[in-house]
């Protein structure tokens, strides 16, 4: 993959992990809400961009892994405390489970290399996390990744 691709992909995931944080800060008007609505995704991309340089390119996949994580959360929760002993997501701290549901979503519904999905999680988890994060990160979805591979046909 040449790096011009590269580039614009592991930016993407900054910006998503960076929304999906902003989105998790700031409660629901209503229950009702839907947390993948066009225009709460817009709303917080937009404010994310106020803060941070997104190159061109970079938008639609972080778009797409945004809206994948919120309209597939409570699969990709079930799916990381399955290999998470002893942890609930919703007891992780913001940055590890996001970094986490992102991954997930990569791993399972992305035809995204395995190595590149958890490379690129590491990364995140070492930049933004704490200094647990890699290691947790990569423990829980080195686990799920053998797991979706040995599911595939």
């Amino acid at each position: 993959m040449s790096s011009e691709i590269e580039a614009p992909r592991h930016r993407s995931r900054d910006i998503a992990l960076q929304v999906l944080y902003a989105m998790e800060l700031e409660p629901m008007q209503d229950d009702s809400e839907n947390p993948a609505s066009d225009e709460r995704i817009r709303g917080h991309f937009q404010r994310v961009a106020k803060h941070f340089e997104v190159p061109r390119g970079a938008g639609e996949f972080s778009e797409q892994l945004v809206r994948g994580v919120l309209v597939n959360r409570k699969a990709l929760d079930e799916a990381v405390e399955s290999f998470a002993t002893n942890w609930r997501v919703d007891r992780m701290t913001l940055i590890d489970r996001n970094v986490l549901r992102l991954g997930a979503y990569e791993l399972m519904h992305t035809d995204t290399p395995k190595a590149i999905v958890i490379d690129e999680a590491v990364d995140l988890a070492h930049r933004f996390g704490a200094d647990h994060s890699p290691g947790f990160v990569n423990g829980i979805l080195d686990s799920l990744a053998r797991a979706t591979s040995e599911a595939s046909p």
